[in-house]
C-alpha cells in the first residue's frame, strides 16, 4: 500500500475516532514533527524543531547580554584580513 493509500485509511479511522485516539494520534504527529529537520548549523550539523528553538534561545540571549559585533566593528575587523 503506497501513501495514498495509506492516508485514505488513516483518514478512515481518524474519522471514526474517539477523543482518546485522536489525542493519541496528535501526540504522535507533533513528536515526529519535532524531530524532523528545519534547519542546519554554520558547521552543517543538522537541527531538529526543538534543537532549533534552543539556538534561537541562546542567540537570543547573548544579544541581550550585549554579545553581538556590530556592522561598523565587522567592517573595520575585515579591513585587517
Amino acid at each position: 500500500m503506497g501513501a495514498l493509500g495509506l492516508r485514505d485509511n488513516l483518514l478512515q479511522y481518524i474519522n471514526q475516532a474517539d477523543e482518546r485516539l485522536l489525542k493519541v494520534v496528535k501526540a504522535v504527529m507533533e513528536s515526529y514533527w519535532e524531530e524532523e529537520v528545519v534547519a542546519y548549523s554554520v558547521d552543517g550539523k543538522p537541527l531538529t524543531k526543538i534543537a532549533y528553538k534552543e539556538e534561537l534561545k541562546e542567540a537570543i540571549a547573548e544579544i541581550e547580554s550585549g554579545e553581538f559585533t556590530t556592522q561598523e566593528d565587522l567592517e573595520k575587523e575585515s579591513e585587517n584580513w
